[in-house]
Parts: C-alpha cells; sequence; structure tokens
C-alpha cells in the first residue's frame, strides 16, 4: 500500500533538522502561516528576501527584507523557503531558475482549515489514499497524485514541474464540450472562467450560471460578461443548502465563507447548484474550501452524470476526500486528476466525465 509515495521527511522536519540558515521568499498572509509553523516546530528563521521591486525600505516581522543578491553576496549555501504562490510564466521560470542555484522549499499549508499533510498524515489515510489512486482514470492521473502527494510532504518543486500540463489537454482530452452545454461556475470571480468557457466553445452553449459571492468581484463578473450571451450570474455562494452565510468579503481569489474570524463580514446568498439546474452538463467549484458543501448541492446534476472540475486544494483532505465523494454519489464518473502551473500545488484540480 502507497508505493507511489516515495518521501518520507516532510518539509519541517528537514527545514528543522538543517545546518544550513534558512530565509523566507516573499511577504503576506504565507510568510505568517509558515511563520506559525516555525514557531510549533522550533525552526529558526535567518531572514526575509523579496524581488527587487518589494525590497526598498521594507521590514517583516521586524527584519529588514533584503534581496536575494545582497543575500548571495554575504553567505554561500542557505536554504530557502517559498512563501507566495507562483501562478504566472515568469515568476514561475524566476523561482525554478532559484531553485537551480539553492535548496528551495515549498512547503504546503491548507489554504483554509488545518492540519499538515506529512507522511505520518499519509499513514493515518491510507485507505482513502489508495482508493482514491486505485480509481483514478488513467496513467497520467495516477502520476500526478503521486507527484503532488510527494510534494506535499516534501516541499520539492520538481514534482510539480513533472506534473504540469496545459489547460488545451484537459479541454480538448478530457472535458470535450459539445454545443449544448449548460455550464455552472461556482466561484466565478470576475468572469475569467466563464469567458474562458465561452471562448472554448465558440458561443455554443445552452447557458451559463456563474456564481460570485464577493461583492467588488461579483461587480466585475457583471461587467467583464456583459457581452456573453444567455448568462445569469448571482451574488451568492455555492452550499448545500440554500440560505444565508456569513461571508468574508475580501474582494480578491481568497474570499470564503467563515465562522468567526473573517474580515468584513457580512450576510450573503448560499444557494444550491440543483436549485439553479438539475440539468447541468458542466459544473466548476472553486470555492476556497466550501467544494464538499457545494458538491453535495449539485447531488442531482452529479449523479445525472455532468462533467466536473473541482479544485483539490484549499483543505489539507481534498485530495482524497472529494475524489471519493464524487465516486460515491455516481461511480459511472471517470476521475482525472492534473495539475495546471502553479508553485504550491494550487490548481491541483478533479476532473471528472462519463
Amino acid at each position: 500500500m502507497l508505493e507511489f509515495i516515495t518521501e518520507k521527511t516532510s518539509s519541517w522536519e528537514f527545514l528543522k533538522n538543517t545546518e544550513l540558515p534558512i530565509f523566507i521568499y516573499g511577504m503576506g498572509d504565507g510568510a505568517e502561516k509558515i511563520l506559525k509553523q516555525f514557531e510549533n516546530f522550533g525552526i529558526p528563521t535567518a531572514g526575509f528576501f523579496a524581488s527587487d521591486e518589494f525590497v526598498r525600505g521594507h521590514s517583516f516581522k521586524g527584519h529588514l527584507v533584503h534581496s536575494l543578491s545582497q543575500i548571495e553576496a554575504l553567505i554561500d549555501d542557505f536554504v530557502i523557503v517559498l512563501a507566495f504562490g507562483a501562478g504566472y510564466e515568469s515568476l514561475y521560470r524566476r523561482i525554478t531558475d532559484i531553485a537551480k542555484k539553492h535548496i528551495l522549499i515549498a512547503p504546503d499549508v491548507p489554504v483554509v482549515g488545518g492540519g499538515l499533510f506529512t507522511y505520518e498524515y499519509c499513514l493515518e489515510n491510507a485507505q482513502k489514499l489508495q482508493k482514491v489512486y486505485d480509481l483514478l482514470a488513467d496513467d497520467l492521473s495516477k502520476q500526478t497524485f503521486a507527484d503532488i502527494v510527494n510534494f506535499r510532504i516534501s516541499g520539492k518543486i520538481e514534482y510539480l514541474d513533472r506534473c504540469t500540463c496545459d489547460k488545451a489537454h484537459i479541454w480538448n482530452d478530457i472535458l470535450k464540450p459539445g454545443d449544448n452545454e449548460e455550464y455552472i461556475d461556482m466561484g466565478a470571480y470576475n468572469g475569467d472562467t466563464a469567458i474562458e468557457f465561452a471562448q472554448i466553445t465558440g458561443g455554443k452553449y445552452k447557458a451559463i450560471h456563474a456564481l460570485e459571492p464577493d461583492t467588488r468581484n461579483f461587480r466585475k463578473l457583471g461587467k467583464n460578461t456583459e457581452g456573453l450571451k444567455n448568462i445569469n450570474i448571482f451574488n451568492a455562494a455555492a452550499w448545500n443548502e440554500d440560505t444565508m452565510l456569513d461571508f468574508s468579503d475580501r474582494s480578491g481569489r481568497n474570499s470564503k465563507i467563515t465562522d468567526s474570524t473573517g474580515i468584513k463580514l457580512k450576510q450573503v446568498a448560499a444557494l444550491r447548484g440543483d436549485s439553479i439546474s438539475e440539468n447541468a452538463t458542466y459544473i466548476k467549484m472553486d470555492v476556497e474550501g466550501a467544494e464538499m458543501q457545494a458538491i453535495e448541492g449539485c447531488a442531482a446534476s452529479i449523479g445525472n452524470g455532468c462533467k466536473l472540475n473541482i479544485a483539490l486544494y484549499h483543505r489539507t483532505e481534498d485530495i482524497f476526500e472529494i475524489p471519493l465523494r464524487i465516486h460515491e454519489l455516481n461511480p459511472r464518473l471517470k476521475l482525472y486528476i492534473r495539475h495546471l502551473m502553479y508553485i504550491p500545488a494550487w490548481e491541483t484540480n478533479l476532473y471528472c466525465t462519463l
């Protein structure tokens, strides 16, 4: 069991045991989450650095923020810990180039919720992980799943580079949209994914239903999709019932349903996908940690065999709990896992088709 897991030392264990100085690359939420784990594990920090355009006059947590070249001029050998997400090519390539010169680790910390993805965590969930691996529909999915698991344990970005694919492959070889699709876009953000869908289908679709709970994003969604035909937009979150929920209105991709600690708390409408349509043919879910609730709210469409595109990276357990739940709801659906260009393992998604 779990023969596909080759990494057994977590990124946190490696960082705790290294004798080299450790510099954190980046500032902000990611660095704060990593520092919290450094405190838990007793990992020392030598300092912080940022890209040249962010260096001048900046300090973070009492440290003056340096440039990489300044650190390289003073220290020959050190470890870099990446503390932000890189999803566009020039930044991605900059990071992979840095990793050729220095040991670079991108520790896995959950976007939402708690728990760390370690080898011990994998052993605790061995049966579920193995079941997902065995259920996957093709060898590339199995290899991608293995690479993502090994990355999340070790923080070694070469695993991500190896399994990265492009969107054209996903559209052309997995989702294969037809001319009469009814699409529910959950977590529509500013309309980018609705527009992409319209372009891929050449405007030949039945309807687009786009949900976005964040106020500012919703305004952008409305403005950016004005030219699309047959589109319905909802200032609402995706959920497992039609209700009202507290929401952290953060005006970005990280806006999310919250319990008590959110910023700018407000009440927002929440809708089941099945309340919008039980005949959806394609549903995308990128809802910042509420994917399991969104899945339950789409049980009818999933049971009917609609195609799915679901984010697998917000919560520590999503990588196995989401595929297993989809399989329970409709065992006929084939399960594929692909990773789009991103460091850390964000943009790792589950794609499902009959």
